[in-house]
C-alpha cells in the first residue's frame, strides 16, 4: 500500500555537498532544494566532518521547507565509510573521522592482520579509512580513553535519523559497502565485530523501510510543524541511486552510479569472480542482498581535470575525438590515488603536448569511459547500461561509454537519483524521469585505442 504522502524532505549528505531536496510524492519531481559544501575540519584529534555546521544547515533547511512546499515525511541518505560513535547521553563520544585520512603505518599493518579475508566480506582492502572497520580500529588503537566511553555505534546515515527522532539504528546497505563488518553470503555480520570487541555497541540493525518514529517534540516546534513527520531509517547513497531501478527493471542490468565516484552495479551478477585487488566488491542492497559491484573516483577526477582544463563547448569536445584517437593521444590512471580497477598506477598524460583545450577534454571523458568499462568488465556486469548523476549530462562520456561497451547507454539526467531512491523508502512508488537513449555507434579506432590504453597502463 503506498503511503498517504504529498511530499518528502530528503536530507541528503554527500562527501562533497549536503543538501535538503524536497520531492512530490505523486510525481518525483524535485519541487526545493537546498545545500551546502560538506566542510572537513582539519583541527583536533583528526580531520573530521563538521557534523554541527550539517546539522544546523539540516534544521534551517527543514524549517524553511516545512513552511514552502511543505512536507509529510522524512528521509535520508548519506555518504558510506562513516560511522558515528555515540556516548551514553546519545552525543558524540569522538568526531565523525573523514574517510580520506591515512593512518600511521604501524596501525594499518595491525589492521590489515586484524581484518578478516575477501571471501568472507567481499569488502576488499582499501586505502585511507574507506573500510570502517579500519576507522573503528584507528579510533579505539590511537584513542583508547575516548573509545572506552563509546556506549553505540551507528551507520553515518542512521546517526542523522536519531539525531531527529532520537531512535538508534544500523541498517544493512551502510553496513555492507565495504565496511569489513559485514558477511554477505551469511547476512550478518564479519567475524571483525568480535575481533574489535564491539558487538555490544552496535545498534539494532532495522531496514532502510522502516520509519523509525516521528521527529522529537522540540524538534517540531523548532522547524514549525504543526504535527509530528515520521523519518525513514534511511539508506547508504549508491544504494538510495540503485533502489529505483531494482523496482521496476529486469535482470541484468548495470547502473553506474555517478558523484564524488563512480560505483557500478551489476546487477543479476554473482560474487564468484571478483577481484579484490582491484576495488571489485559486494554492496548490499535495501534488501539484503549482495550485488557485485565496482568503483574509482571518477567525479573527483573529473573535477581536477575540468579545473585544469577549463570551460570546453560539448561540440567542441565531440568534436576532437576523432583526432584524440587519431593521435593516441590518452591519459592513463589514476588522478585520484588509492581505488579504482588499476590500483598502484600514477596518471600522466601520452601526445598532449600541443593538444587543444577540447582535445584534452575529450580525452578526458575517454579516459572515464574506459575506466567505467574497466570496471564493468570486473563484475561481469550484462546488459543495459543506465547511468545517473552529474556524467549523465555528459554527452561526450555518454557516447563513449556506449560505443566502447557496445551496447545501450541510457541516461537519467536528474539531479536527485540519491535523493529519489531515498524518498521511495516511505513507500511512494516510483515515477519514471525522462531518458535519454544513447546507441552504440561505431567510433574508428576506438578498438585500437583502448587496446593501446591498457597496454600503456600494463
Amino acid at each position: 500500500m503506498t503511503a498517504p504522502y504529498r511530499r518528502i524532505a530528503v536530507l541528503d549528505i554527500g562527501k562533497t555537498n549536503a543538501k535538503v531536496v524536497v520531492l512530490d510524492a505523486g510525481t518525483g519531481a524535485e519541487i526545493a532544494v537546498l545545500k551546502r559544501p560538506n566542510i572537513t575540519i582539519k583541527t583536533g584529534p583528526y580531520p573530521h566532518y563538521d557534523i554541527e555546521a550539517l546539522w544546523s544547515f539540516a534544521l534551517d533547511a527543514l524549517k524553511r521547507l516545512a513552511q514552502a512546499p511543505g512536507f509529510d515525511a522524512i528521509s535520508i541518505t548519506t555518504h558510506g565509510a562513516a560511522a558515528a560513535l555515540l556516548d551514553r547521553d546519545g552525543t558524540l563520544a569522538m568526531p565523525v573521522i573523514d574517510y580520506e585520512h591515512e593512518y600511521p603505518q604501524e596501525i594499518r599493518d595491525a589492521y590489515t592482520d586484524l581484518r578478516p579475508s575477501f571471501d568472507e566480506t567481499f569488502s576488499p582492502r582499501l586505502a585511507m579509512g574507506l573500510n570502517v572497520g579500519a576507522q573503528l580500529h584507528y579510533q579505539k588503537s590511537a584513542f583508547p580513553a575516548a573509545f572506552a566511553e563509546v556506549a553505540t555505534i551507528l551507520t553515518y546515515a542512521q546517526y542523522w535519523t536519531a539525531r531527529l527522532t532520537g531512535v538508534a539504528a544500523n541498517e544493512l546497505t551502510s553496513l555492507g559497502c565495504h565496511t569489513d563488518l559485514w558477511n554477505p553470503r551469511a547476512g550478518g555480520y564479519s567475524s571483525l565485530v568480535d575481533r574489535l570487541g564491539i558487538r555490544a555497541l552496535m545498534a539494532p540493525i532495522r531496514s532502510a523501510f522502516d520509519a523509525l518514529g516521528p521527529v522529537l517534540p522540540d524538534i517540531t516546534a523548532e522547524l514549525g510543524l504543526a504535527a509530528p513527520v515520521p523519518v525513514y531509517c534511511g539508506i547508504h547513497d549508491s544504494n538510495a541511486s540503485l533502489l529505483p531501478h531494482l523496482v521496476h527493471r529486469e535482470a541484468p542490468f548495470a547502473v553506474v552510479s555517478t558523484g564524488t565516484w563512480v560505483i557500478n552495479f551489476g546487477v543479476g551478477g554473482d560474487l564468484d569472480h571478483l577481484d579484490a585487488q582491484r576495488d571489485a566488491l559486494a554492496n548490499v542492497d535495501a534488501y539484503g542482498r549482495a550485488v557485485p559491484s565496482s568503483r574509482f573516483m571518477g567525479g573527483r577526477e573529473f573535477e581536477i581535470l575540468s579545473a585544469e582544463i577549463g570551460p570546453v563547448n560539448e561540440k567542441a569536445a565531440q568534436a576532437a575525438i576523432g583526432p584524440v584517437i587519431d593521435k593516441g593521444m590518452m591519459l592513463l590512471p589514476n588522478i585520484a590515488p588509492g581505488s579504482g580497477p588499476f590500483p598502484g598506477k600514477t596518471s600522466r598524460w601520452i601526445g598532449a603536448e600541443e593538444a587543444s583545450r577540447g582535445e584534452r577534454h575529450a580525452a578526458a571523458c575517454l579516459y572515464l569511459a574506459l575506466m567505467t568499462h574497466a570496471c564493468l568488465g570486473l563484475i561481469g556486469a550484462k546488459g543495459p547500461i543506465i547511468v545517473e548523476g552529474p556524467f549523465a549530462l555528459n554527452e561526450t562520456y555518454l557516447k563513449l561509454l556506449a560505443a566502447v561497451a557496445g551496447r545501450e547507454v541510457t541516461a537519467l539526467p536528474g539531479t536527485t537519483g540519491t535523493s529519489q531512491g531515498a524518498a521511495l523508502l516511505t513507500g511512494i512508488r516510483p515515477v519514471s524521469g525522462a531518458e535519454t537513449h544513447v546507441p552504440p555507434a561505431e567510433i574508428a579506432g576506438l578498438g585500437a585505442y583502448r587496446d593501446r590504453w591498457h597496454a600503456a597502463i600494463e
